[in-house]
């Protein structure tokens, strides 16, 4: 934090921010930063419709305090677009097939009832006119804690069709609808808000 702090006051940043911090941390960041002088705005966690671990703890923290979620993973690597059908081999060239581009980091999601859930959002992203992808990000952009949502994208057009998600209201039955889908396999345990583990030097 006294790097932050030095930052700041040298004038390379106006604003500090975390990154997968849990609700202890980030009060006690912010507590720190306020002695400091310096304004922590933001945190950045992972958040989408099935990773939720984030809003029973951390997004009421942050909100009381204003600091708001800069998230990470809003399509939850690629599964929320629904081009993973359970049962069958990931598309060619995806992220799931990349072993050096993240493909690790899907395995929780690569499980057929996952997969399942999410197909039966197709009807329900149909019904509102936008692509899966799109009704993802909007889904995120709801929660009134996230400031900004992180896209990963490998193609331009990609990056267009998903900033038309920006603005997108989406009708509370829909919401429910949207969680009542993917309860069974949706993560809420605050627990998993850990952040990377240290390094040690020896």
């Amino acid at each position: 934090m006294e790097a932050f702090a030095d930052v700041v006051r040298r004038g390379k940043a106006l604003y500090i921010g975390v990154s997968e911090w849990n609700t202890t941390q980030v009060r006690e960041g912010y507590q720190l930063a306020r002695e400091l002088r310096i304004p922590l705005v933001s945190n950045q966690p992972q958040y989408s419709m099935l990773w939720r671990v984030i809003e029973s703890e951390v997004i009421p923290t942050s909100r009381a305090l204003g600091i708001g979620q800069i998230v990470w993973s809003p399509i939850a690597q690629g599964i929320l677009t629904g081009k993973y059908k359970p049962g069958q081999a990931p598309p060619a060239g995806s992220r799931a097939t990349d072993q050096r581009g993240g493909a690790d980091m899907m395995d929780r999601w690569m499980k057929d009832p996952v997969q399942a859930a999410v197909q039966k959002l197709t009807p329900l992203a149909d019904a509102a006119g936008l692509s899966m992808a799109q009704l993802a990000l909007a889904w995120v952009l709801q929660n009134s804690n996230v400031s900004a949502a992180v896209i990963g994208a490998s193609r331009p057009e990609q990056v267009l069709e998903n900033a038309k998600a920006a603005g997108v209201k989406l009708e509370a039955e829909l919401m429910t609808a949207i969680d009542d889908i993917l309860a069974p396999v949706t993560q809420l345990d605050p627990a998993l808000t850990t952040s990377p583990q240290r390094s040690t030097f020896n």
